[in-house]
């Protein structure tokens, strides 16, 4: 909201006189729903923000449709993918490795983070409600940018895994031991949380006076920090400087770690040894490319005001697509997995009472 003489000037045209005594109503874009800013005298004039408007991806009603479609299939493929990793990993005893309890520990991060966002956006899809509450929009920046936060941290520490495994087989057992790998997965979550508590609490006690509409889909820091009526420098600096530490901090890491894993895997002396080694490090390096591309775009950069579109779609890509991929791309397409997955369709088939029956008939016929 920015003061034009008389009056204030809401995004997207709207405008809120000032001077009333009553709840002051601004008027959105058509098709959105009106918003109760609530009007409070003693403080300086200044309306009071009670919900956020989230434009969402689109404005057109048969793209709405289209990506209410796509979302509810990426949802289920991903809750699939990452269920289907939990469960094989924990039941066969072959997949009780570092590897495996990382990627166990990835695919639970993958479900929380994904679900923090996409059922709200179905949701607002489906009935074109448009509107988060105060407490609700809090809530949603905090775990997305935490839950995103650990999944970085993960991204890494499974790469130096693979880094150690390859680089250093014989000392593998030694070093990734379970009490090690706690520690990693602990350290991922903890170290996440005191990144991302400080800034989230001062964003928390910051006063919102409008405009309150978001073009984004989720409730994104950046643009909920252009949204406060008072400055908000030295938050968004440290913002800038806790997204430096996370963000390329773990993309060095991660690049370190798959540029020793690709100079051990050229000493290879088999072609065939190789050329496998090297098409499982292209599939994860893919992802990783788009992963980390997209989120260095999206967030290293100086915000434009009012946000961009394009910026709805690299968030969309990385917060989405990629989250989509990683459960076939790590795990699923494992030969190990693959395997496991095997067995335990044909241990569940081969105990159904309908294939026993059937066994039973064939092996004593009737006369």
């Amino acid at each position: 909201m920015r003061d034009q003489g008389s009056q204030k000037e809401v995004m997207a045209g709207s405008t809120v006189y000032p001077g009333q005594p009553t709840p002051v109503w601004v008027t959105v874009p058509p098709g959105y729903h009106k918003v109760t800013l609530s009007f409070n005298e003693a403080s300086m004039n200044h309306t009071r923000v009670v919900e956020f408007v989230l434009l969402g991806l689109t404005n057109s009603r048969h793209l709405e449709i289209l990506l209410f479609l796509f979302l509810v299939i990426a949802y289920f493929l991903i809750l699939l993918g990452n269920i289907t990793v939990i469960s094989i990993t924990l039941v066969n005893h072959f997949l009780q490795t570092p590897m495996y309890y990382f990627l166990r520990n990835f695919a639970l991060l993958e479900i929380t983070f994904t679900s923090t966002f996409i059922p709200s956006t179905l949701y607002s899809l489906l009935t074109e409600r448009k509107m988060i509450s105060l407490p609700g929009c809090f809530l949603q920046m905090l775990l997305f940018f935490y839950l995103g936060t650990c999944t970085f941290f993960h991204v890494a520490t499974m790469s130096f895994d693979r880094y150690v495994a390859i680089c250093h087989p014989l000392h593998y057992t030694t070093i990734m031991n379970n009490r090690f790998c706690l520690q990693l997965v602990l350290a991922c979550w903890a170290v996440s949380f005191l990144l991302m508590f400080p800034p989230t609490i001062m964003i928390v006690q910051l006063p919102f006076c409008g405009p309150n509409v978001m073009n984004h889909f989720y409730c994104d820091t950046s643009l909920l920090l252009q949204l406060s009526c008072t400055d908000t420098g030295f938050i968004e600096g440290l913002m800038l400087i806790i997204l430096i530490i996370i963000i390329p901090g773990t993309l060095i890491v991660t690049a370190v770690s798959y540029g020793c894993i690709g100079i051990t895997v050229l000493h290879i002396p088999s072609s065939t040894g190789r050329k496998k080694a090297f098409s499982t490090c292209s599939a994860h390096l893919m992802v990783v490319m788009i992963f980390y591309s997209t989120s260095i775009y999206r967030y290293i950069r100086p915000a434009q005001r009012g946000g961009r579109d394009s910026d709805k779609v690299l968030s969309f890509f990385f917060s989405v697509v990629t989250q989509m991929l990683n459960p076939y791309i790590y795990s699923l397409r494992n030969n190990q997995v693959k395997q496991a997955l095997k067995e335990s369709m044909l241990k569940a088939f081969s105990s159904s009472p309908t294939l026993e029956n059937v066994n039973a008939g064939a092996a004593h016929p009737s006369h």
